[in-house]
């Protein structure tokens, strides 16, 4: 997946900024079907981290509030964001939508942007308390990409973790992913195209998402 990235991003072919508004509004799709048709009365807080994982959330939080629901994004330091990160920021509180810096929330869905594929090692500083602050709530959380704090190779979880209900992976499954705490796989469009794949010596012997947007891959307890 790193390799697959690098290409897209060096060439842009897209963008990371086309990238990142794909991840985004899939999240925020996955939201709204999870909560159903009343999902504008539940209350959602995004976690966003620093990277390219927290731009998806701070997209999906945007998307969200356009079409009228009730979200907050809680927001790691603003000073870490990436230059994307910051467009995305910047986009965000145009919508009028609250931010917040830390803290736990009452809401009725998470979604959780803190980290994706790219975390090494145990969490630690403000994502970990972000991610302590995920796991103190009742509310049942969709992952983008990878659950905070999860290693997607191995599955395992050196240190604080989020567990979730759902994960939205992007592009490609890694291999950490049907550990338990992944919840239900799903795999959500970039828009790459195939020869980013060929390039990166990955077969795909057809489209992937064939029409869709996000396809299923795995169920927990199938």
């Amino acid at each position: 997946m790193g390799e697959v990235d690098r290409i897209a991003i060096e060439e842009e072919s897209p963008s990371l900024l086309q990238m990142m508004e794909n991840a985004g509004r899939n999240l925020a799709l996955a939201a709204i079907e999870h909560l159903g048709p009343r999902w504008r009365e539940t209350p959602i807080a995004v976690y966003a981290g620093p990277g390219g994982n927290g731009g998806g959330g701070i997209c999906a939080a945007r998307h969200l509030g356009n079409h009228g629901g009730d979200v907050i994004l809680v927001l790691v330091e603003s000073t870490r964001l990436t230059p994307v990160g910051e467009q995305q920021l910047a986009i965000y509180r145009k919508t009028g939508r609250r931010t917040r810096a830390h803290g736990s929330f009452e809401s009725g869905l998470i979604l959780d942007a803190v980290f994706g594929y790219g975390l090494h090692g145990s969490p630690r500083g403000h994502g970990r308390e972000m991610i302590q602050a995920m796991k103190e709530s009742a509310a049942p959380v969709i992952s983008l990409d990878v659950p905070s704090g999860l290693d997607s190779t191995t599955g395992q979880a050196p240190g604080e973790s989020v567990e979730a209900l759902t994960t939205l992976t992007l592009a490609l499954p890694k291999t950490g992913l049907f550990s338990t705490k992944a919840g239900d796989l799903w795999l959500g469009d970039l828009g790459i195209p195939k020869d980013v794949y060929d390039r990166a010596g990955i077969d795909l012997p057809r489209p992937v998402f064939d029409g869709r947007h996000r396809i299923p891959l795995h169920r927990q307890g199938s």
